[in-house]
């Protein structure tokens, strides 16, 4: 009798889980080789940063700029790539290249993998996403190229590299940077300003989003028509995304007004709250001194970082059309209605259902990180204001955001494999991972009889 291999025992959510996996593992024992970095690297660090690459979070241990060599700088670089559009993507893509068909199983894993609900149009998917990625990615190294080539010493190739891993690590919001203090440096440069938070919304915006916005084709008079193709993700994220936005910079700019921004030029003061308004969508980079922030501030970007950017996009978090229809449900129980609705379209219920298992699911992993992670660090954790930092930290490898509070590289040995855990966790997804944990569905033929219990 044929025997099913293990491949096929597997439903998309393990072998999602498992690709990822073999992306890190094989990422941790590229790091360890003697000419990807200067100085040695221990195996702990290494696979903290190959798992901080593959989850694009950005959080990192040692200096990627000095520590690591080119060799070591383009694995991580890969990982990145690789971790953001999603290892299924990149396998996928070699399949078709090498004239190979995509099976139905490989189907159903990039649904999975890209969250797409459609039975058709993976591989018409698979080619934009492809398509866009190297048109974002190439024009952002290029005009950071030409940019960069006027204000900054070192060769052309030299430039071209650092505007080339800043476009991929920007695209994928990975937060990884070769400049030690992230983009600080260019905290007045308008252009690369830009160019970087064009990159990082892009990246974390969805790729359905920009394939549905490429669709549109506007013609004078009929606007209503052509909101009416819009999809309603697309309306949820692009709204969204503007409102988060907007809503940050105005914090940003009147939080730290006297604090990281004091004594800059007001042009200087919007620009930086303006990226610091986008970054925290899971992007990492920074150009304001994090540790240095009001408490406030902190506790605002934990806000964001639990959001995080779109579905089906380079970013992480919770996503923000969970974060949208968790406040659709709020709002329909507060007008006791019996269903869910947003931009004149119900909310199915399968959505609704898997929206509260994210938000809550998300809730208590970063809970019990931060619990285990203020027993790890034992040593350290009775100092003034760890306890915010340490869920800053655990939200921020949650969301696959990088932004740390100066706390990554105090860790300990089990303090860092808490992160690597929750840093896996927020690129794959919680509920991917209950997917994976739980049986298929039970149908039954009948159901318990019901009875009331007082709540609230």
């Amino acid at each position: 009798m044929y025997k099913k291999g293990i491949l096929q025992k597997l439903n998309p959510p393990q072998i999602i889980i498992l690709s990822f996996l073999a992306a890190i593992f094989a990422g941790t024992i590229l790091l360890q080789l003697p000419w990807a970095t200067k100085e040695g690297i221990s195996l702990i660090n290494a696979f903290f940063t190959a798992t901080s690459a593959t989850c694009v979070t950005g959080l990192i241990v040692v200096d990627t700029g000095s520590y690591f060599t080119r060799f070591g700088q383009l694995v991580i670089l890969s990982l990145v790539q690789i971790g953001g559009l999603g290892i299924m993507t990149f396998s996928s893509l070699f399949a078709v290249l090498f004239g190979r068909k995509i099976t139905i199983k490989g189907r159903m894993i990039m649904q999975s993998a890209l969250n797409h609900n459609e039975g058709k149009g993976i591989l018409y998917l698979l080619k934009n996403i492809v398509f866009l990625t190297l048109i974002f990615e190439g024009a952002g190294a290029a005009i950071l190229f030409f940019h960069w080539r006027k204000i900054l010493s070192g060769s052309l190739g030299e430039t071209a590299y650092r505007a080339v891993f800043h476009a991929i690590s920007g695209f994928c919001n990975a937060g990884f940077s070769l400049f030690k203090t992230s983009l600080t440096a260019f905290r007045g440069d308008v252009l690369t300003n830009l160019v970087m938070i064009t990159l990082i919304v892009l990246g974390g915006i969805g790729f359905f989003v920009l394939i549905d916005l490429s669709k549109l084709r506007f013609t004078p008079g009929k606007k209503e028509a052509v909101r009416n193709k819009v999809s309603l993700q697309t309306k949820i994220a692009l709204i969204s995304t503007l409102v988060l936005i907007g809503l940050a910079f105005t914090v940003f700019f009147f939080l730290e007004g006297e604090n990281t921004l004091k004594g800059l030029p007001l042009g200087r003061k919007m620009l930086a709250s303006f990226f610091q308004a986008v970054t925290p969508r899971t992007a990492g980079f920074n150009t304001l001194p994090v540790a240095e922030m009001r408490p406030a501030s902190h506790f605002f970007t934990l806000i964001l970082m639990f959001i995080g950017a779109s579905p089906g996009g380079t970013g992480g978090g919770i996503k923000t059309c969970t974060f949208i229809i968790f406040l659709a449900i709020w709002w329909s129980m507060l007008k006791n209605k019996s269903y869910v609705s947003i931009f004149h379209r119900t909310i199915p219920r399968l959505i609704i259902r898997r929206a509260m298992v994210i938000f809550v699911l998300a809730i208590s992993w970063i809970f019990l990180a931060t619990l285990l992670l203020l027993i790890a660090e034992g040593k350290i954790a009775h100092q003034p204001g760890f306890l915010i930092k340490g869920i800053y930290e655990t939200t921020s490898a949650f969301g696959t955001v990088g932004l740390s509070t100066g706390i990554t590289k105090e860790l300990s040995a089990w303090g860092r494999v808490i992160i690597i855990i929750t840093m896996f966790v927020g690129r794959v997804g919680p509920l991917t991972l209950a997917l994976a944990m739980t049986r298929p569905e039970e149908r039954r033929l009948f159901k318990y009889p019901e009875e009331k219990v007082m709540i609230g």
